[in-house]
């Protein structure tokens, strides 16, 4: 048993498949995990949903698991979750229809209203970020022009993880993090952009107060103290999009390192002391979780999701033998395109399948081998869904430095950090040093971290990560010979988008 001057924190993340929930001392130590899953809604075809009101009974499970593994009264929550996504609700605080995710594609239409309305450059200039599908703005345009009955009703809108936060308190609260995902903050003040509101006609009394990620927000209420073993009056802190609580519970805090996320998504996350917009649209710009800080964030849709595609739709009669082996189906297909020299003899894969936003931002783009022959095989094709992931990732990688933020070295996370054939092709095509994130808990850990110095425990970010976050001590150097195998190759799979991309 640990005396009573051990502190405790629970960070929530509100992720897409489910609600993860971590409680970690003042030191960093996980005492306990818990987790609860919840279905993804898809009514139509592009269509992504889920009922907050299943995040909630997710929440209420993972809250009331980690409370009775304390020992000692929490000190206070971090929220953190899936980004862009919209909870409507109306003056009562009920749920007005289920929420719009943040990879729903219905909202074309209303990314070009907002580009017309709000002007491109004006748009990127403010927010950081063009008009995506993805991002909530258009969301609430959407339901104006398609449910007019719904959005009749519309009081309040919230972001998922906010949600929760108004479950378990009764606040309707965010975090700039967060918020720079809507596409309705101003980067520069880190409050909404009264401008974009005007221009979208969007009542400011529809969205909730912004807060730095770790100031104290609100406090769980009796209601929510009730439904989840909490002690009513506990702290919540503002927390962080799922990003940027990743980022803090890697220590991405300061300029030099960048953090590589190689998950179903491919993220590339660097912080930046300033709001630096790339006003080409490529790239995108938040606020960090730090504050006054921001970050600089490339996103590929499906980097070990084309590897997960490759297992389950081509290779899924291998998933028997693997498991003879005593690996998984992931390892074995790494393993045998290691027997294949860099380059899969000159066979490309553009990791689209998804569509893709570093740096086409376009939904329409698609996955294409190109080069096939009949001297390829299985081999090659997975060699080069691991070249090609890595080169979209230098994608993002490129335009962040573009920005005048170069890291020296990047910490990967994510499964695929975990192969040591895709690491070496990574650290190769990225050309800089890297190292693994060996906690794996994700964002949650991160919000933790928040909570510990909106509790008053840590005196900021940099002095919670300090004595919570363990950094990776060596670093990989990349191989000087695969370095300049794959520069030209690069050049080449730059080009093979464009030529595709107008092709009727």
């Amino acid at each position: 048993m640990v005396g009573d001057a051990r502190k405790l924190f629970i960070g929530l993340d509100i992720g897409t498949s489910s609600a993860k929930g971590v409680l970690v001392d003042d030191a960093g130590r996980v005492i306990a995990r818990a987790s609860g899953d919840y279905p993804l809604l898809v009514p139509r075809p592009g269509w992504t949903e889920q009922d907050p009101e299943a995040w909630w009974s997710a929440a209420e499970s993972v809250l009331q698991t980690l409370v009775a593994a304390a020992d000692t009264p929490i000190e206070a929550i971090g929220l953190t979750g899936q980004m862009h996504g919209a909870v409507f609700l109306d003056a009562a605080g009920e749920v007005i229809r289920p929420a719009i995710l943040w990879n729903d594609q219905r909202t074309g239409a209303a990314c070009e209203t907002i580009e017309r309305d709000v002007g491109s450059e004006k748009l990127r200039r403010i927010t950081g970020n063009p008009a995506l599908t993805g991002f909530q703005a258009p969301k609430i345009l959407w339901l104006r022009d398609n449910e007019p009955d719904n959005y009749a009703r519309l009081a309040h809108v919230l972001l998922p993880k906010d949600y929760i936060r108004y479950r378990l308190s009764g606040a309707f609260a965010t975090d700039v993090s967060d918020a720079a995902g809507t596409l309705l903050l101003d980067l520069a003040a880190r409050d909404w952009s009264d401008e974009v509101l005007a221009a979208l006609d969007i009542p400011r009394e529809w969205l909730p107060q912004v807060f730095e990620s770790p100031e104290v927000t609100a406090e769980v209420s009796d209601t929510g103290a009730r439904t989840t073993g909490l002690v009513a009056g506990t702290p919540i802190v503002a927390g962080a999009g799922d990003n940027a609580a990743a980022a803090v519970g890697g220590g991405i805090v300061k300029t030099g390192v960048a953090f590589v996320s190689v998950g179903t998504s491919g993220v590339v996350f660097a912080h930046s002391e300033s709001a630096t917009p790339d006003t080409s649209g490529e790239l995108h710009c938040f606020c960090h979780a730090v504050p006054g800080a921001y970050h600089l964030m490339g996103v590929s849709l499906a980097s070990g999701g084309s590897l997960q595609w490759f297992a389950d739709r081509i290779a899924s009669d291998e998933a028997a033998v693997a498991q003879r082996l005593g690996r998984n189906l992931h390892e074995l297909l790494a393993a045998e395109a290691d027997t294949v020299a860099p380059g899969a003899d000159d066979l490309y894969f553009l990791p689209y399948l998804a569509g893709e936003r570093t740096p086409h931002m376009d939904p329409n783009a698609r996955g294409a081998w190109i080069g096939l022959t009949l001297s390829h095989d299985r081999r090659h094709m997975v060699r080069a869904i691991l070249e090609g992931v890595a080169f979209s990732l230098r994608d993002s990688l490129v335009r962040i430095e573009a920005q005048g933020v170069t890291p020296d070295k990047l910490i990967l996370g994510g499964g695929g950090a975990h192969s040591d054939v895709w690491r070496r092709i990574l650290a190769a095509v990225l050309n800089k040093p890297v190292a693994v994130q060996e906690d794996q808990e994700g964002p949650a850990y991160g919000a933790t971290v928040l909570a510990a110095v909106g509790a008053g425990v840590h005196a900021d970010v940099d002095a919670a990560v300090a004595a919570m976050v363990s950094a990776p001590e060596t670093f990989e150097a990349p191989d000087a010979e695969l370095v300049a195998e794959y520069a030209p190759r690069y050049q080449r799979f730059t080009r093979l988008y464009p030529a595709l991309r107008d092709i009727d």
